[in-house]
């Protein structure tokens, strides 16, 4: 099973910010992922639509994300956002939790080791490490590992 995570993942987050009126951005200046409506406004991140839907076909893919806790429609605009750019693929895959280690799975591919990536009993892939960098380094690794 693997799981991805949408932030800085699948999604690019600062693509959003020239799309939301500046007066709001500088409302929510320290806390900008309680914008309301900000995470249906986000572009993918370069080759993540592409790296997802060749992996949903080898593996059991699911999107893991957390929500951020004061911004009730970051639940719904995180599913736009997978209806949009996911279609089909990413039919009832998503799982919104701010415990990622409660699910089971051989890998996660998340940017950051909070809300429980750390703790995460399959392979962390650190997306935008110097290992893993971009959706090209971390699809080859991937496809590799389906072969053997």
């Amino acid at each position: 099973m693997l799981y991805i995570d949408m932030d800085n993942v699948l999604v690019d987050f600062p693509s959003a910010f020239s799309k939301i009126n500046e007066d709001l951005l500088a409302v929510y200046d320290s806390r900008l992922d309680e914008v309301p409506g900000i995470f249906s406004l986000m572009d993918p991140m370069p080759g993540a639509v592409d790296a997802f839907k060749k992996l949903a076909v080898i593996f059991d893919t699911y999107i893991l994300s957390t929500s951020p806790w004061e911004n009730p429609s970051a639940w719904s605009d995180k599913l736009i956002w997978v209806k949009t750019h996911l279609g089909s693929q990413g039919y009832k895959r998503l799982i919104l939790t701010h415990h990622k280690n409660l699910n089971m799975g051989d890998y996660l591919i998340d940017d950051r080791l909070k809300n429980g990536a750390d703790k995460f009993h399959g392979e962390h892939i650190h997306f935008g490490s110097s290992k893993f960098p971009d959706w090209d380094t971390t699809l080859n690794y991937l496809m590799k590992i389906s072969k053997s």
